[in-house]
């Protein structure tokens, strides 16, 4: 086995099958879902089924609403003001429970390949940018980033 990874995934344009595929491929063995609400129109991707299919395929779901981009900033990412976005969003995660959260993600890194999901595709375009770096800065040197 590979040492432990950290993987940020979006499902833009993946079906649930596709995301599972692609998370085995990774060798991800927890998925932190980091959608504040999670719940999708796409068949499968809602949090309820998507941790069943995630069960079925030997991948832990953890759902994390304290990392979730609240609906008001989320404009400035559809809008290409990604910087202004994670900005805002970076000033959200000093209170206690994002804290936590991202404490969370780190230890479980530990042993661990953790993969971090909301929905858009493009990690550059997405609040989960944000939470992956600062998830990045609690973990050891060495260990990877990878962007799926």
């Amino acid at each position: 086995m590979s040492s432990p990874r950290l993987v940020s995934i979006g499902y833009e344009g993946r079906t649930a099958e596709d995301l599972v595929d692609e998370l085995t491929e990774q060798g991800v063995r927890v998925l932190v879902d980091v959608r504040l609400t999670p719940l999708s129109r796409k068949p499968g991707l809602s949090k309820r089924r998507l941790a069943e299919r995630l069960a079925a395929a030997g991948i832990d779901y953890l759902h994390l609403k304290a990392l979730g981009n609240p609906k008001e900033n989320r404009q400035p990412f559809w809008d290409g003001r990604v910087k202004d976005g994670c900005e805002a969003f970076n000033d959200l995660l000093d209170s206690d429970e994002p804290q936590a959260a991202l404490q969370a993600i780190a230890d479980l890194t530990a042993t661990s390949t953790v993969a971090i999901l909301c929905f858009e595709r493009d990690h550059d375009r997405c609040h989960r940018q944000v939470v992956t770096e600062r998830v990045a800065d609690r973990i050891p040197a060495g260990r990877s980033v990878v962007y799926a």
